[in-house]
């Protein structure tokens, strides 16, 4: 395994992200991991690595405005979600097609790196996607956990932090992570809609969710702290043309105490979860 970190223009001339490929001699599948809000790629190393030693090539990168994509104070970055998808993942997609030509290309989405399928031009350019606790962010129909707090969040502490700091301190309210302002703008907006992005948007969204035709695979949990089974599905009906296969787990039924929205991609689930539920999913 060769481990390459570089820089990806994107169609947007001021627009850069840093991506890092975890490259397998001889692979014949490659497997991007988009990960989810405010979550770093680096999070996501361990899952790559799992995936070199499956025979397969990994990549992962930072949505502009996150982690190691961020080229500046992060209050003088003007990005939102949609652009996410239409620049970001569309880089990426366009990247793998012509460095790793002949491979099975895989998406495995986690929460926001899921969504962003419905916003992106090339995703039909995907063999074959895997969504991990994807679904809409509408708060009335959030898992009960986070139903209880998030009111309060998209109707007074986002706002309100937004426009004092110029972004959203994640960090140091212990929320979700830093963000550029119109990011969270554009996602509270969202979250206040019952069609989530499609509602809000309008019929040009909604007509670019419908027009995906990659098989889509979600997994997702019971125990999933902000994404109720409502929310899974109501994200995924709005793919109507794609194949769609749904996956609820319950973590005792796997020997797991708990998995969440947020824990997947931890090690300590390589043979309950990534090993018996990923890998079928991959090979298939």
């Amino acid at each position: 395994m060769a481990l390459i970190e570089q820089t990806l223009q994107t169609t947007h001339p001021s627009r850069k992200l840093q991506i890092r490929l975890f490259n397998k001699h001889e692979s014949n599948q490659v497997v991007v991991i988009a990960g989810a809000m405010g979550v770093p790629q680096t999070c996501y190393e361990k899952f790559a690595l799992w995936l070199n030693e499956q025979g397969m090539s990994a990549i992962t990168f930072d949505y502009y405005g996150m982690g190691a994509s961020v080229d500046r104070p992060l209050k003088e970055i003007d990005t939102n979600m949609l652009q996410w998808g239409e620049y970001d993942c569309d880089a990426i997609i366009r990247f793998v097609r012509a460095n790793y030509p002949g491979q099975k290309f895989y998406w495995v989405g986690h929460s926001v790196g899921g969504q962003l399928l419905g916003m992106t031009p090339s995703t039909n350019m995907i063999d074959k996607a895997i969504t991990m606790a994807r679904g809409s962010g509408y708060w009335r129909h959030n898992s009960p956990e986070t139903k209880r707090f998030v009111w309060a969040l998209w109707y007074g502490i986002a706002p309100l932090a937004v426009s004092i700091k110029g972004y959203f301190p994640g960090d140091r309210l212990n929320m979700v992570g830093d963000l550029p302002a119109n990011a969270m703008r554009q996602w509270w907006r969202w979250c206040k809609n019952k069609d989530y992005a499609v509602g809000y948007e309008g019929q040009w969204l909604r007509d670019r969710f419908a027009s995906v035709t990659t098989p889509i695979t979600s997994i997702s949990f019971s125990d999933d702290e902000m994404m109720s089974a409502r929310n899974i599905e109501n994200l995924h009906s709005f793919f109507t043309r794609s194949d769609r296969k749904m996956i609820r787990i319950n973590p005792k039924d796997i020997g797991e105490k708990r998995i969440g929205h947020l824990s997947w991609f931890r090690d300590k689930f390589r043979s309950s979860l990534w090993d018996a539920q990923i890998l079928p999913q991959l090979m298939s």
